[in-house]
């Protein structure tokens, strides 16, 4: 069932309330499913920054967009996505999506962490565009998580309301430590 799969939810939720033909900003790029999901939306005006810091993600992402003529929309970074706004200014993202953990069929070695994971949310909120949206899918079971998805909730919880929605999101009646997607909408008066 599709709709069980955190991955899905984040990416509804971005079709719902984000714009076409903008630019985009996929923070951990993993095996370039919303990085695809962005090219798609940027079609021939928009602009897709993806980012990882595994060579395996940028070949199957770079393999993925090739096999759908969509390679051209994205700039692929081999960078931390800490260092996002080296190559994105401030306030020019429609939208900022966000999977915490480590790439699906990887090494559990090269998993996010908790203080570049929050400096990364913090720079893509700067980054983002007012009245933009960010969306976060925070794994936390198995042998990573657990610190980080108590910081970066933490983190969220002290953002401004004046500022910033967020809404998180929980698989209720799920075991075993289930993923947490949630949600973030920048203030259209900052």
């Amino acid at each position: 069932m599709k709709q069980s799969q955190i991955t899905w939810w984040c990416q509804e939720m971005i079709r719902l309330w984000v714009p076409e033909g903008g630019t985009y900003v996929d923070a951990t790029m993993g095996n370039g499913n919303d990085t695809l999901l962005f090219c798609r939306m940027a079609g021939k005006s928009g602009k897709v920054y993806a980012f990882d810091i595994q060579e395996e993600a940028l070949k199957k992402t770079r393999d993925l967009l090739y096999s759908q003529n969509l390679l051209d929309c994205a700039e692929l970074i081999l960078d931390g996505h800490e260092h996002m706004d080296r190559y994105i200014g401030k306030n020019t993202a429609d939208a900022v999506c966000f999977n915490f953990g480590y790439l699906p069929g990887g090494s559990h070695a090269a998993a996010t962490r908790a203080e570049t994971s929050i400096e990364a949310i913090r720079k893509g909120l700067c980054i983002l565009k007012p009245g933009g949206m960010m969306s976060l899918c925070v794994y936390c079971g198995g042998d990573t998580g657990f610190e980080e998805k108590e910081q970066i909730l933490k983190y969220l919880k002290e953002l401004l309301p004046k500022e910033y929605i967020v809404i998180v999101n929980e698989y209720y009646n799920r075991r075993n430590h289930p993923p947490m997607p949630v949600f973030i909408w920048k203030s259209e008066n900052i």
